[in-house]
């Protein structure tokens, strides 16, 4: 099992592309703010961001679930599959709490 600090990312993923575009995205939204552009279109950009954002989020998560969870289940290591949806777990009812 890898330590938390190592990844798994397969040669072809999108994540670090997708998220340098969000970068982009963001500070041509931060420009909006400072040439005093209309509010609601403002708000409408960083929606995009936000939503954009929580996309790379389900990816990265569906690679941690091929990998890292994958590998905790198929494993002998009762601690680390439990260590594993504990892990999950928090950080869906993190996402929960932020919706509130």
């Amino acid at each position: 099992m890898k330590d938390k600090k190592t990844r798994n990312r397969p040669h072809n993923c999108p994540v670090p592309d997708r998220m340098n575009y969000l970068i982009g995205h963001l500070k041509a939204n931060l420009k909006m703010v400072e040439e005093g552009r209309y509010c609601i279109d403002i708000i409408r950009q960083n929606q995009a961001v936000i939503s954009a954002l929580k996309k790379v989020n389900e990816m990265i998560l569906r690679n941690h679930l091929d990998t890292c969870v994958t590998s905790a289940v198929r494993g002998k290591s009762e601690t680390e599959r439990q260590k594993m949806f504990d892990e999950i777990m928090e950080v869906f009812h993190e996402e929960e709490s932020n919706l509130i």
